[in-house]
């Protein structure tokens, strides 16, 4: 791995899977995200269990968040992250159906981007349980840009059938 620039932002990514073994998914993202060129693994959360966004017939999502050093400009690291997720055999069809693999920038430093391809902080980052609680475990004193205290939003966010896995 690259030694990072002094430049390097601090960016958390939401991970999500509910086919093929979810944890397994998770822990080879994972793998896979730190194998990126100029990123580094700063700090990973335990998986959760959460029950599907969308369409209830599907398996239960299992999640986790980690957060990364990076000198790559934010669609660098979007097309580095999309690029695993077709690499675990994602298939991009129904709005929150099952899935592979899920890979979200939450965050990017303290920007807010709004592009076509990417919104940051992540449009859902208030209202899902199963990205604030993960991120809430490996940064408790994080300030999400333009929308709050991280444990100001937690406070708000009900569990909503979220459970932490045994590691």
């Amino acid at each position: 791995m690259q030694s990072l620039s002094s430049d390097a932002v601090l960016a958390y990514i939401g991970l999500g899977s509910n086919l093929q073994n979810p944890s397994q998914q998770l822990h080879s993202a994972r793998t896979a995200i730190t194998a990126l060129a100029y990123v580094k693994e700063l700090a990973f959360s335990c998986l959760y269990q959460s029950l599907p966004m969308g369409p209830q017939d599907q398996p239960d999502y299992v999640n986790a968040v980690m957060a990364v050093a990076t000198t790559l400009a934010p669609l660098e690291l979007l097309r580095g992250l999309q690029g695993i997720e077709n690499n675990h055999g994602r298939i991009r069809g129904q709005r929150w159906g099952a899935r592979t693999l899920d890979l979200d920038i939450l965050l990017y430093g303290d920007n807010s981007i709004a592009l076509p391809d990417l919104i940051v902080p992540h449009s859902g980052i208030t209202e899902r349980a199963f990205v604030l609680y993960p991120l809430y475990e490996i940064a408790p004193q994080l300030t999400i840009p333009n929308k709050g205290k991280l444990i100001d939003l937690l406070a708000n966010c009900p569990l909503a059938g979220l459970k932490k896995l045994d590691a």
